[in-house]
């Protein structure tokens, strides 16, 4: 009998807080990225806080490799507010922007993080804030605090504050393998298991509000399609038609899935209102069908199909249509997903025999292509529209990657132990 389990999931379960499960490396930066020092923050308690709110905060901001962070070692002082700073000594060290703040104690659990941001040559405060936050919660104040920064000097939203799911598969000895769908940060801390199986899990995918998870189980011997509420661990079962169950994609307003369904001999792209339990057949071609995405706007649907003789990507009203080719460079194109401003598709190309990401400008059509593997697949745009996260080989075993949408900035994740697979970036919290 196969073996399979759910877990509920306690998002505020701060023992995993101090581990990663996921190790991120920065092997492309930006020339010329911006200097910036993060000061270790004040605290005004008697033990130490939980977390390094500060080394936090610089992380992510060297993370985005766009920021050049100041190392603490070569600090000339250690102010934790406005009033303590001395701009020439900043000035000095080649240090465009400074970032203060303090941490102090605020009822039995509670804690007040203030922060400002300084403009070190015109000697202006660009922004500051107060943020309430908890023990638990100290490390998403930290990204929270990142992305505000990010924002300021960027002119973007940035996505430290968010979420990435994805597929690990270990080897447990002489056993079977075990396959596992996870959650954590998008710097790779506070590792969570949604679900862990024995059986194939496929094609994670994050509702609007980033409360539930769709995927793909073949736990009872044939696929499924499952919905996951991440923090209760409630799940229900969506479609188990026979054939082929796969690839669900959320419109943007969260009322309706769409998805690969064989049910009537051929793999065809459906809706399924999840209200109603209608579902709706959007194509009816001869030839395989799949991997639905939907436009920001919730008005089209883009699907791999190779009706034209190879697989490329086509679009198609989401109320039903016909269909039109959108990709015609490269002869392999597969895997599209819109980035969250709608001006560009994501998706696998193959080049000179190697499978690489790529983006395709929606307005000119003309394609980029941005990794370097010669077998990376799966890409996910963050929720700014500024990073891809996709899956990728180092020798033997799968990773994450992610790479900047203009190709300057690139990172990889490794697992601890065992293979990583189909990452798919969270929206921002609603």
């Amino acid at each position: 009998m196969r073996q399979f389990f759910y877990l509920v999931v306690f998002w505020v379960a701060w023992q995993a807080a101090a581990q990663a499960d996921l190790t991120i490396e920065i092997t492309e930066g930006v020339e010329g990225a911006l200097p910036i020092a993060v000061v270790p923050f004040g605290w005004q308690g008697k033990a130490q806080p939980p977390q390094d709110v500060a080394g936090i905060i610089a992380a992510d901001l060297h993370r985005s490799g766009r920021f050049k962070t100041l190392p603490q070692v070569d600090m000339l002082a250690r102010p934790t507010r406005g009033e303590q700073v001395e701009f020439r000594d900043w000035r000095g060290l080649g240090v465009d922007n400074l970032v203060v703040g303090h941490i102090q104690p605020s009822g039995t659990s509670g804690y007040v993080v203030r922060f400002q941001l300084f403009d070190v040559y015109r000697g202006e405060q660009l922004i500051g804030y107060s943020i309430p936050t908890t023990g638990p919660n100290l490390r998403r104040t930290a990204h929270r605090i990142a992305d505000l920064i990010y924002e300021k000097l960027m002119g973007v939203p940035g996505a430290f504050a968010t979420r990435i799911a994805y597929i690990t598969s270990v080897r447990q000895g002489d056993g079977p393998e075990r396959i596992d769908l996870r959650i954590a940060d998008a710097d790779g801390y506070n590792p969570q298991t949604i679900v862990s199986s024995s059986e194939p899990l496929l094609s994670p995918a994050w509702s609007p509000d980033g409360r539930k998870l769709a995927y793909v189980s073949f736990e009872q011997g044939q696929s499924a399609i499952y919905v996951q509420e991440v923090f209760t661990g409630q799940r229900r079962k969506l479609t188990s038609y026979k054939g082929i169950n796969g690839a669900p994609a959320w419109s943007p307003d969260g009322r309706k899935l769409a998805m690969a369904l064989s049910k009537g001999g051929n793999l065809d792209i459906y809706v399924l209102d999840l209200a109603t339990h209608k579902l709706k057949q959007l194509t009816h071609h001869y030839a395989i069908d799949t991997e639905p995405a939907w436009s920001p706007d919730g008005r089209q649907i883009v699907f791999t199909s190779d009706r034209g003789g190879k697989p490329q990507i086509y679009r198609i009203p989401s109320y039903g249509g016909p269909a039109e080719r959108v990709t015609f460079q490269n002869p392999y194109n597969a895997r599209a997903s819109y980035s969250p401003d709608g001006k560009l598709l994501a998706l696998v190309t193959r080049e000179d025999g190697n499978y690489r990401i790529a983006v395709q400008d929606l307005e000119s059509g003309v394609m980029q292509v941005l990794s370097q593997g010669s077998l990376d697949e799966s890409p996910s745009f963050a929720p700014n529209s500024s990073m891809i996260i996709y899956a990728s080989k180092a020798g033997y075993r799968g990773v994450l990657a992610a790479v900047s949408v203009d190709g300057r900035v690139r990172q990889r994740l490794a697992l601890q132990e065992g293979d990583v697979r189909e990452p798919v970036w969270s929206p921002y919290e609603k």
